[in-house]
């Protein structure tokens, strides 16, 4: 969507116009309320999926497990300021013409989430600040003498806009709220990463090795928001029913063995914020496509994914 914080509902509206406007379905991703003051529209949010589909719009949406989103540093900037690529952007950064109005809006931005501390920096292309990742930006640039605008502004220079940042900014109730929607599919918006070797690199978002165990055991489980059976249909079923990916997401007769064993008593993420290279607890074997992937913890044999491609047969 165009936006997730203060013109969410304008972006919904959009979104549903677009796609009734095009005769399709409409998978909203990802839905979220972003900023304190943004937290009351999940009402008016949820009216507006209610009547789109009343009105015979084919409309679902996705949501993941946590309160803490990952972007670039450049998203607390303004998108005007952004427009044209990396080369303008810096260069109007400085420039006395636009300096002033960009430092005012982006402070607003921090204002959203509820100040610099929610930014925790996740990686940087620079070498020379690489004692930021993992820090909350607020606290680098104190160390640096730096207010925080200054530091974010002195770390997209020096990286040439090429930092991530993990951003704490939603709510646990809406969150509890998205998942137990009825039209909400569990995703998890995060990138491939292992513990170990080149795929493990910066601090990132914990989501790319929590998010499917982090449902079943803190609001299963723990938290009781949704069903064992809600959850596994919100994390299979539905999705490849919802890219028509044939043979997959569900148990049946001549369905591709794509299986997860898991304990649904002990089942739990354990990759944090602060630490988020840890596997989950609570799942011994992983099958893909009939092959034994996962086995105690340990990965076995050679991959035995494939490509998935929408809308055809279940043998590509």
């Amino acid at each position: 969507m165009r936006n997730e914080d203060d013109t969410l509902l304008e972006a919904i509206d959009e979104s549903i116009a677009i796609a009734r406007g095009a005769r399709c379905p409409l998978q909203i991703s990802h839905l979220k309320t972003a900023g304190a003051r943004n937290w009351g529209k999940i009402d008016a949010v949820f009216e507006r999926i209610a009547a789109a589909e009343k009105a015979g719009l084919d409309v679902t949406f996705d949501r993941y497990p946590y309160i803490a989103w990952s972007t670039g540093l450049t998203n607390m900037f303004p998108v005007w300021a952004l427009d044209g690529g990396d080369e303008p952007f810096l260069k109007r950064l400085d420039d006395p013409a636009t300096a002033a109005r960009i430092r005012t809006e982006s402070e607003d931005k921090a204002a959203l989430i509820g100040g610099w501390h929610n930014v925790q920096l996740a990686s940087v292309k620079a070498a020379t600040d690489s004692d930021a990742v993992g820090q909350r930006l607020d606290d680098w640039g104190k160390a640096r003498g730096l207010a925080p605008y200054e530091a974010a502004v002195a770390l997209l220079k020096d990286s040439t806009t090429n930092v991530s940042t993990v951003v704490f900014g939603m709510s646990e109730e809406n969150l509890e709220r998205f998942l137990a929607h009825p039209k909400c599919m569990i995703c998890s918006d995060g990138g491939a990463f292992a513990v170990s070797g080149p795929a493990r690199s910066g601090r990132p978002h914990p989501r790319g090795l929590g998010t499917f165990p982090r449902v079943l055991g803190r609001y299963v489980r723990e938290r009781k928001v949704i069903t064992l059976a809600q959850a596994v249909a919100k994390m299979t079923a539905m999705p490849a029913q919802r890219l028509r990916l044939a043979g997959r997401g569900r148990i049946a007769v001549g369905a591709w063995a794509d299986l997860v064993l898991f304990d649904p008593a002990t089942v739990a993420d354990r990759a944090t914020f602060e630490d988020p290279f840890q596997y989950p607890a609570g799942i011994p074997t992983v099958v893909v496509n009939g092959t034994i992937a996962l086995r105690e913890g340990q990965r076995v044999g050679k991959g035995c994914g494939k490509a998935l491609r929408v809308g055809r047969s279940s043998s590509n």
